[in-house]
């Protein structure tokens, strides 16, 4: 059984107003004065309005469920304490000014210098999911074969419609600002780890990126593991939500080790335009099938995923409850469909409040 571990980053904003604010570190020092985090599970993201966690290796979806509710009641709390609330939404829905100050490490202060106006719109969060592969060949097989999977993903964990107070039309409007770094989109295809090593080594030697972390493919090889990391998520506003992507993740790698799926060597403009059509639309409507190779119905697109992963799926235990989470989210709609109709029916308070009572699992 390949193991998992996910990776989320949040918001902090106003309870009132709803924007950003920069108490990050406050929020860190009362998360440790309250409860029992272990180092590590807690880092500073870009923004001084930003958080991520990460879980421990997890091998049931069970664990990663519990680890992430515990983790987000656990700074859920903390926030409260500072003044402030978490929110798992894919980017800040509103804002009162045009930056929000960088985390002051080396690394955060030299992207701001090196792309002030891209560093400064970086209010955005995803969910990265970890698959643990041993082999480095495998690893690079498991990574070429998500590519035309990674769309689809994109669309069912939409979860960032609004923009600095207004619809931007998309569904995962984060995708869109994080696509525009020189090494961001979807991941060229490798021969094997070598080629993985020698390619993304020479975007570091030659100083066009500072370093490996600056990878923002959608999808990569982890610099620190021996996984695949996935990144094609926006944060999802449910852990239940979390834990349907994660179980898809991980059975989507356990059929590429098995030599089975769609092709993957589809040209690059083909997918990059299924990725942008997956994050203008999400998972209303029609949707890439890439079984089929044609625009489909989302729910046909679901369903054809899940009988693709029912090998996988069945040997985790976690069909069922991936077929529930699927159907559940096709019902009530993921979190961009919801974000748009709690601001539709309730207004701005609404969804602020609807965004942190999801956020702690109400």
């Amino acid at each position: 059984m390949l193991t998992i571990g996910v990776e989320e980053e949040y918001l902090l904003i106003d309870p009132v107003t709803g924007v950003p604010v920069s108490r990050a570190s406050r929020v860190v020092q009362a998360a440790a004065r309250r409860s029992a985090l272990t180092e590590g599970e807690v880092q500073r993201e870009v923004s001084q309005a930003q958080l991520e966690v990460a879980t421990p290796v997890c091998r049931s979806l069970d664990e990663v469920g519990g680890h992430l509710l515990r983790l987000r009641l656990s700074l859920g709390e903390a926030a409260e304490a500072c003044g402030c609330r978490l929110a798992a939404v894919g980017s800040a829905p509103f804002v009162d000014r045009l930056a929000v100050p960088v985390t002051p490490t080396p690394r955060y202060l030299r992207m701001r210098r090196q792309a002030p106006a891209l560093t400064d719109e970086q209010l955005i969060n995803g969910m990265h999911v970890h698959v643990g592969v041993r082999d480095p060949d495998d690893r690079v097989t498991v990574l070429n074969a998500l590519r035309p999977w990674l769309p689809v993903l994109t669309a069912l964990a939409a979860n960032s419609p609004m923009w600095r107070g207004r619809d931007t039309g998309f569904a995962s409007w984060r995708t869109i600002v994080f696509d525009r770094w020189p090494v961001a989109g979807l991941p060229p295809r490798f021969t094997d780890a070598a080629d993985y090593d020698h390619r993304s080594g020479e975007l570091v030697r030659t100083g066009l990126i500072g370093d490996t972390g600056q990878l923002y493919w959608q999808a990569r090889l982890s610099q620190h593991y021996p996984t695949v990391e996935v990144r094609a998520m926006d944060v999802q506003l449910h852990v239940d939500e979390a834990v349907l992507l994660a179980g898809l993740v991980r059975a989507l790698a356990a059929r590429a080790l098995e030599g089975a799926g769609p092709a993957s060597d589809r040209p690059p403009e083909f997918l990059r335009a299924t990725a942008w059509y997956a994050a203008r639309h999400g998972a209303v409507g029609t949707l890439h099938d890439p079984l089929s190779n044609r625009m489909l119905p989302a729910r046909e697109v679901t369903a054809g995923l899940l009988a693709h992963l029912a090998g996988p799926l069945r040997e985790s235990g976690d069909r069922a409850r991936v077929a529930r989470l699927i159907e559940q989210l096709h019902r009530g709609g993921n979190g961009a469909v919801r974000q748009r109709r709690e601001l539709r029916h309730h207004g701005r308070r609404g969804l602020i409040r609807a965004v942190v009572d999801q956020t702690a699992g109400v």
